[in-house]
């Protein structure tokens, strides 16, 4: 999952990327308003850690505008405002969150874990399932239920497997995965997505899984149990 920290406190912003990424999120980093707005506003963010004092344009300027932009990423407020009125106005405005400055890394993280709870997910935060697919997140490891047998993936594999598996029967554009896996600022070769589903299949067929990758050509790809 890929989360967007807005945030002028580059350190604070940098120490929150390093522990969301020891937990397999996906993270970038907007240091002013206005380049928190722009990246908002590509809808790739499955959470924003949104600061409220910010230069250009502030947190809850930039709350609204996504709001009325239909942008449905859950969004935690991070401030060092504490008064009941800010906190009114964030959740009035559609923040799902808010923690006041200072606090302890580990706290954020728990209201991303509970933010970012998926239906498909099992009791175990760190597994997704899907058909005969069992994706281990915190070891970056595929199983097939049916016979036990798993593979190991690096990290696009796994970022691609990943977003397949939580938006499964449903056909994802290459845009929306360009955005997801590589992020905005990364320029790629037309083909590098071609490659990583051809890896990807690959390992699907090598542990034996019913659990395809389909081409919808001009849409983009489906990923479907050919039990179903």
């Amino acid at each position: 999952m890929r989360i967007l920290i807005v945030e002028d406190e580059y350190t604070l912003a940098d120490a929150l990327k390093a522990k969301l990424e020891k937990e397999k999120y996906v993270v970038d980093i907007a240091i002013d308003g206005e380049e928190g707005l722009y990246n908002a506003l590509s809808n790739i963010y499955d959470l924003i850690i949104l600061d409220v004092m910010l230069p250009y344009k502030d947190g809850f300027e930039i709350l609204k505008e996504i709001r009325e932009k239909d942008i449905e990423s859950k969004v935690i407020m991070l401030t060092a405002r504490g008064e009941l009125e800010d906190k009114l106005n964030g959740l009035e405005n559609g923040a799902n969150d808010y923690i006041t400055k200072p606090f302890h890394t580990e706290e954020v993280l728990a209201r991303v874990n509970i933010q970012l709870k998926n239906p498909i997910k099992s009791n175990n935060k760190n597994i997704i399932k899907f058909g005969d697919l069992k994706l281990d997140v915190s070891k970056s490891k595929l199983i097939c239920i049916t016979n036990c047998t798993e593979v190991e993936l690096v990290k696009k594999e796994f970022l691609v497997l990943e977003y397949f598996m939580n938006n499964p029967n449903q056909i994802l554009s290459k845009e929306q995965l360009y955005d997801k896996v590589w992020g905005l600022d990364n320029e790629i070769e037309s083909n590098n997505l071609e490659v990583y589903l051809s890896f990807v299949r690959r390992k699907l067929k090598a542990i034996g899984s019913n659990v395809i990758i389909k081409s919808s050509r001009g849409l983009g790809y489906k990923m479907e149990d050919q039990n179903e």
